[in-house]
């Protein structure tokens, strides 16, 4: 259900889908520095966030509710989750050369538009083929929004500001998730299908002109790429061109793309890919695993933690240092988390209507899942940033999105799978996601670069 995650821009380029870390502001060599966190373009982009998640993220949880309605069984409600998050993978690869021929806040409306608009097509009908068709529309939509936004992030945040982006990002981000995905599955309960698909599709709609407005009347400044954080043995900026040179700020804000070292990546890609799995699989299955008094407030509870969990992580890499230094702690509190919910899931139709475990424990395990998933989000990703330097910030971005969308669809679509093809409730499903989780945490040890050669 997704997924959050300013970035330092590289020369005539902006990073992308979620920002991290901050420093005071490095000023430009020559003209202007970027709008600022403060700025009515930042602000209008927050506004724009706000409301293309609060259109998509609800539906990440809806969607297959209404598969499962249809007749389609757990295997179908993961597929609407898995081919949704599919498309946002293959959209967010080829973003990046869209946003080098048109402007990054078109880019936005035209995503808003394509999330919002087709919502008005799952009321036509609930079954499979259809349903799985639009859900991959508004995954199209969901690439452009998320590419688009956080590059848009990055530039209007300036340099030196990648903690607070990544905080008030991040909120505008997980905001929808807390307040609406709950309030959707109970609006579902009490007023049906058809008010929340209009509703999700207003919303989308209404992100459009905000979109538009980001950058209206605002001129490309040049703008100088901070020196990087001194990390051991990731690559440095030095004082060539290619690390200081001042040159205009790209309006589309494209992603660079170029050679990294996959080890340099492949722990905090391992510690963050299973959990996210399990996040999928909780987003798209807890209105089918839990009694119907439980889902919204877990729901509420996991969505809520999420976002506190990511912005808590970014404020203590900021002011405390040591980033990376949580993740394998958090990936084994998301195994917890994933595995609390396979004692207490088992209600509703998973059980063949009987009334699951109560409410407290529900809510319990979502705000151990949620806080540990959040600062997870946030520390692998500027862990990543940290170990590559900035002159990869393009291809960290890429990887961090791609890893966390594939691994929210894989999940929702491993879980049905092994509940529709095994005959087993959704909480043995959990279960066997916990435990995945827990088989990554000695890969990744074994894995682990020596001390010295980045930081946390």
């Amino acid at each position: 259900m997704s997924s959050v995650r300013s970035r330092r821009t590289h020369p005539s380029r902006s990073a992308p889908h979620d920002t991290p870390h901050g420093a005071p502001p490095a000023g430009p060599r020559t003209g202007a520095t970027a709008p600022g966190l403060t700025s009515r373009h930042f602000l209008l982009l927050l506004a724009a966030t706000f409301a293309t998640f609060g259109s998509a993220t609800p539906m990440l949880s809806v969607v297959p509710l209404w598969a499962e309605h249809g007749g389609s069984g757990h295997g179908g409600a993961g597929a609407t989750t898995a081919v949704h998050m599919a498309t946002t993978v293959a959209t967010q690869i080829v973003t990046g050369r869209i946003l080098r021929r048109l402007p990054a806040p078109r880019v936005l409306c035209v995503g808003a538009l394509l999330i919002g608009l087709p919502t008005l097509g799952y009321p036509v009908t609930a079954a499979l083929p259809w349903t799985v068709a639009v859900s991959a529309v508004r995954g199209v939509g969901f690439g452009l929004v998320t590419v688009a936004g956080s590059a848009l992030a990055a530039r209007l945040a300036g340099p030196g500001q990648r903690g607070r982006a990544v905080g008030w990002y991040g909120v505008a981000v997980g905001l929808p998730a807390a307040a609406l995905v709950p309030l959707a599955v109970w609006a579902v309960a009490e007023f049906g299908f058809v008010p929340v698909f209009w509703a999700s599709a207003v919303l989308g709609t209404l992100a459009a002109p905000l979109g538009v407005a980001v950058l209206a009347g605002h001129q490309p400044s040049r703008v100088r790429l901070p020196a990087p954080d001194p990390v051991p043995g990731a690559p440095q900026a030095g004082t060539g061109p290619g690390d200081t040179a001042s040159t205009p700020a790209s309006r589309s804000g494209h992603v660079p793309v170029r050679r990294l070292p996959v080890r340099l990546l492949a722990v905090p890609v391992l510690l963050l890919l299973a959990p996210v799995c399990a996040l999928g699989s909780l987003m798209s299955f807890l209105p089918l695993a839990l009694a119907p008094h439980a889902a919204p407030a877990a729901l509420l509870t996991l969505s809520a933690a999420l976002t506190a969990g990511r912005w808590a992580a970014g404020e203590w890499s900021d002011r405390r240092g040591g980033t990376g230094r949580f993740m394998a702690p958090c990936a084994a509190l998301c195994a917890l988390g994933t595995g609390a919910f396979a004692l207490v899931g088992g209600g509703g139709t998973a059980a063949g209507g009987a009334v699951a475990p109560g409410t407290g424990a529900a809510v319990v395990a979502a705000l151990a899942f949620g806080l540990a998933m959040g600062a997870l989000q946030n520390d692998t990703l500027v862990a990543m940033f940290h170990r590559a330097g900035p002159e990869h910030h393009g291809t960290v971005s890429a990887a961090w999105n791609m890893t966390f969308d594939s691994g929210y669809g894989a999940g929702a679509l491993l879980t049905g799978a092994i509940a529709q093809v095994f005959s087993l409730s959704l909480s043995a499903a959990f279960g066997v996601l916990a435990v995945l989780i827990v088989a990554t945490l000695p890969v990744a040890a074994a894995l682990q670069l020596p001390r010295s050669s980045h930081q946390g």
